[in-house]
Parts: C-alpha cells; structure tokens; sequence
C-alpha cells in the first residue's frame, strides 16, 4: 500500500487517506479512499452498497439512488455539494473504513495476487498487477488490466509456462506504460520508470528492503 500510495497521493501514509475525494478531471467523477474508488466506474458504487448492508443509515446512504445514475459518467448530479463533506465524515467511522479495506482486497489485491501466483511471478510482479488494476480496473476495453496482460503475453513468456522472469515483467511493464499513454490523465509513466522499473533492473523479485523509488520527482524510501 505505501507503494501504490507514493504513486496515488505523493505519500506513504496510505491510512490517511480513508478520507480523501475530489475529482482530478480524469473523466471518472469523484476519486476518493485509500485506492481511488470512482463515481464513474461502479467502485464507489459497489462501496457504499457494502458499508450500507453492513451500517445501515449512515451518513452515505441517502447517495446510493445518485452514485447508481452516476456511474459509467464523470457527473457529479445528486452528490454535490454535501457529498465530500459527508464522505470525509463517513472516513472517521471504523466500519467505513474496514469496507474500504475489503473492496480493494477483493476487487484490486487479491486478484492481482491470484493472477501474479499463476504466473509464476513473486512479489515484485504480484505488485505491478496491483498497481496496473487500481489504475487501469479489469475490464474489456484495450488498457485494461487483462488486455495489458495480453499484450506482454505476445511478447514475452511467464515463468508459470517456463519463461523468464525478468524477461516477461520486463515486457509487462512496457505494456503498461503504452496503456498509460493512451489517456492523457495517465501519460506520466514515472510509477513505472523510475519505481516498478527500478526494482526489476535491480532483480529486487522480492522487494527486499530497503527499497528506494521516484514517483513525479518525489523520492521514497523504505526500511
């Protein structure tokens, strides 16, 4: 999480970050959490619907009818102007909280995890799976997760199927960063080039720290 959060919010204190939101204009509404759950694409929607069946009443609720017209849309109709306010208030609340953190481990982590271990790929690629899913979800359009996936598979082999593995991440990575570039809110690939990257020149499969990276000219460090 402190390497994905480098990257999402120019930080390592990911538990801050519960009760961040705003729109970043990238064409998903309202960006917001600990993983950037979107209005626009059915995260959020699919978050507030779990802290509902878990705490009924609460301070989101009443949005429930607004984020399922929303979504698929960067429109912010029926949340504005209370729905940040009410969003970091609802970020105070443990059950909040604990929601956030079970979405993204069932809809980001532990998919990326089960894919990278059926790769064959240890911690290092397990961790540029994540970071592709959060960024790019898992859906059908050309830069999504599995597609990125497929285009590293046309030119590199997994270990699972007795490839290299510095090889293949190698290749990953270069399909992520031609999936960055295709949307201008994404063009900056220095999550990559001077993280994800860095460790993999290293051989750091493992990210064994102490870990150093750069994201945005920022500099990180670990252990």
């Amino acid at each position: 999480m402190k390497l994905v959060c480098s990257a999402e919010n120019s930080s390592l204190d990911w538990k801050n970050y519960y009760r961040y939101i705003e729109d970043i204009d990238d064409g998903r509404g309202y960006t917001a959490g600990i993983i950037g759950f979107c209005s626009g694409t059915g995260d959020m929607l699919d978050l507030v619907e779990l802290y509902t069946r878990r705490k009924p009443g609460n301070v989101l609720a009443k949005y429930l009818p607004a984020l399922r017209r929303v979504d698929g849309t960067d429109s912010h109709d029926g949340l504005d102007p209370n729905y940040p306010r009410d969003w970091a208030r609802a970020a105070a609340d443990q059950a909040f909280q604990q929601a956030q953190n079970d979405e993204r481990d069932r809809v980001y982590f532990n998919p990326a995890v089960k894919q990278g271990k059926a790769d064959g790929i240890g911690v290092l690629g397990q961790f540029c799976y994540y970071d592709a899913i959060v960024m790019h979800g898992d859906g059908g359009d050309s830069t999504s997760f599995r597609n990125i996936r497929k285009r590293a598979l046309r030119s590199a082999t997994p270990p699972a199927q007795g490839g290299d593995e510095v090889a293949y991440l190698h290749a990953f990575l270069d399909a992520r960063v031609w999936a960055m570039k295709q949307e201008e809110a994404h063009e900056d690939t220095t999550r990559v080039d001077t993280a994800q990257r860095v460790f993999l020149n290293k051989r750091n499969l493992n990210l064994n720290t102490p870990l150093e990276w750069k994201v945005y000219g920022d500099s990180y460090r670990i252990g």
